[in-house]
């Protein structure tokens, strides 16, 4: 007899595989706007089919293959056929510009790239092409490139088409992939996501099955998931919020997935009336959005109950509007990042207002939290201002092809070092009160101060630039800059906005611009960011 889910402590394709015995007519990945429903043994025939295409194009166990695409369908799709094949799956935030693909794919030492035709004003083949991924030699380890249509697109040259994938899968039979399948470990890597941390270039952080399954169940836990709940997944599948808290947090107790290619609120609140969709994940600013979307009022919300607000603290006036406005009274606070899985600390369903305003809950099973002196590594007492550590099953497998910054961000012990600063109360709830790194998020995206300080120091008018997080109602934090011109330069608001365009992600270009003529220090050389920040946001609310 079949056991039913929820599942841990199994491969990630492995889980697919028990939901396809369990309780294969059930609804499993549905897109209303195209008209697509896959139950879970629909979807799993699906990702053994094209798990087969990749096995007969050469694709190999190991292999780091980079997803560069929007929510499609394909992107779950692959999700799960590469675990099964044991490739790694490297996902691309949909940002990127040519510059940064580039360090991605040499870092990575990607061997395939599979890709839409673009998204917003980026154009994925043309970046693709520019940087040499496809008939050019400054990518060495990329073998192939391919490429997933949109309604009635074409496959451009020098792209193997998605749809090859399928033509070529009989070209392996099921055992072979049985055979390939077997030999995927649950603690063998099976995911990469690159996160920008203070020293600039983003790392890539290592994560297993046992990684992201397990943090998925657990926080699928929390929520109250079953195979009666349905998720309206509109957050970024290239993050883990969307295909670990998302697609796996799901999976792992049978619920139905219904994605948003990419987020519009409208199509949002169309999903979730269409589809009575119980879930509900996003940033504040999404719910935001959703609010005050001018048709708002005639959605029929009513089958929601819970969710997960992530990636900023929620202001208390939101929650409110959240729960008493889109009927998610069990809506849950999720803190943690990339290294950790990401699921550290969550918020119960029944908790007060207050703890799911204030807190981001309490540490999840399986693993411990501590808060230390950052300086002498000592462990503090209850509602001491420290660095919060965790440790656990959750902990990365590391950096790729990076032990030095591995090692600094675990110790000997087992500890990761989250670089946040936090308290613990006697109760357990957690506090975020700041960041003992410089690290930026803006609306869920982590941005690297030094990336875009690096660059604004190319200008030739620029003396020097230092960049730091601006308070913000809408995304929690904006990207400011103050900046030192070299004398007898001059240079405007507008032009520096125009040198990072193109160079990079337009969340990374800072909105609120100060010009200075010397910057805040200790007394040992330190530029005091904090004071940089503050007299800007004293100035803004001027």
């Amino acid at each position: 007899m079949n056991v039913p889910p929820p599942y841990r402590d199994v491969t990630v394709g492995a889980l697919l595989t028990r939901l396809a015995e369990s309780i294969p007519d059930n609804e499993a990945l549905v897109y209303a706007d195209r008209n697509l429903r896959f139950t879970f043994a629909e979807l799993e025939a699906e990702a053994r089919l094209i798990a087969r295409g990749l096995m007969a194009i050469g694709v190999e166990r190991g292999e780091r293959v980079a997803l560069w695409a929007t929510n499609v369908p394909e992107w779950v799709v692959l999700q799960f056929a590469l675990a099964k094949i044991g490739a790694i799956l490297v996902t691309v935030n949909t940002s990127l510009r040519a510059h940064e693909m580039e360090y991605l794919l040499q870092q990575s030492e990607a061997g395939t790239v599979i890709t839409i035709s673009g998204f917003k004003d980026v154009n994925y083949v043309n970046v693709l092409r520019e940087i040499g991924a496809v008939g050019g030699d400054r990518l060495p380890n990329l073998k192939r490139s391919i490429f997933i249509p949109r309604g009635e697109e074409t496959c451009p040259e020098d792209f193997m088409p998605y749809a090859a994938l399928r033509d070529r899968a009989a070209e392996v039979t099921e055992a072979e992939l049985d055979a390939r399948e077997s030999q995927v470990g649950l603690d063998d890597v099976i995911n990469m996501q690159y996160t920008s941390g203070t020293t600039g270039f983003p790392k890539g952080v290592m994560l297993s099955s046992r990684n992201i399954v397990n943090n998925a169940y657990w926080m699928a836990q929390g929520l109250g998931y079953s195979p009666l709940d349905r998720l309206c997944l509109c957050v970024p599948l290239f993050h883990c919020f969307g295909c670990v808290i998302g697609v796996l947090g799901a999976y792992t107790h049978g619920a139905c997935l219904c994605p948003i290619e990419f987020f519009e609120a409208r199509k949002v609140l169309e999903t979730v009336e269409a589809e009575r969709c119980t879930s509900l994940y996003g940033v504040p600013t999404m719910f935001l959005a959703e609010m005050e979307d001018r048709e708002f009022s005639r959605f029929n919300l009513s089958s929601l109950r819970t969710g997960v607000m992530a990636g900023a603290l929620c202001p208390e006036a939101l929650m409110k509007r959240a729960i008493a406005e889109m009927n998610l009274r069990e809506i849950t606070i999720i803190y943690g990042l990339t290294e950790a899985s990401p699921g550290i600390t969550q918020t119960r369903r029944d908790d007060t207002l207050e703890h799911r305003t204030q807190t981001v809950g309490e540490v999840l099973p399986e693993m411990e939290v501590k808060i230390i002196d950052p300086a002498s590594g000592a462990t503090l007492g209850a509602n001491q201002h420290g660095e919060l550590c965790v440790r656990g099953y959750n902990v990365m497998r590391g950096y790729y092809n990076n032990p030095e910054a591995t090692a600094k961000a675990i110790d000997a012990d087992g500890w990761l070092r989250t670089g946040d600063q936090a308290t613990m109360d006697e109760a357990g709830y957690v506090r975020i009160t700041g960041r003992i790194k410089d690290l930026i998020i803006r609306g869920g995206e982590n941005i690297s101060p030094k990336e875009i300080e690096d660059h604004l120091r190319q200008h030739p008018a620029v003396s020097d630039v230092y960049v730091y997080a601006i308070k913000s109602e809408f995304f929690g934090e904006e990207v400011g800059a103050a900046v030192k011109l070299k004398a007898g330069e001059s240079a405007t608001e507008e032009e520096l906005k125009t040198f990072c365009q193109g160079q990079l992600a337009r969340f990374k270009i800072p909105r609120y611009w100060r010009f200075v003529t010397d910057f805040p220090m200790t007394a040992s050389g330190k530029i005091q960011k904090f004071k940089l920040r503050e007299a800007h946001e004293e100035e803004l609310s001027l």
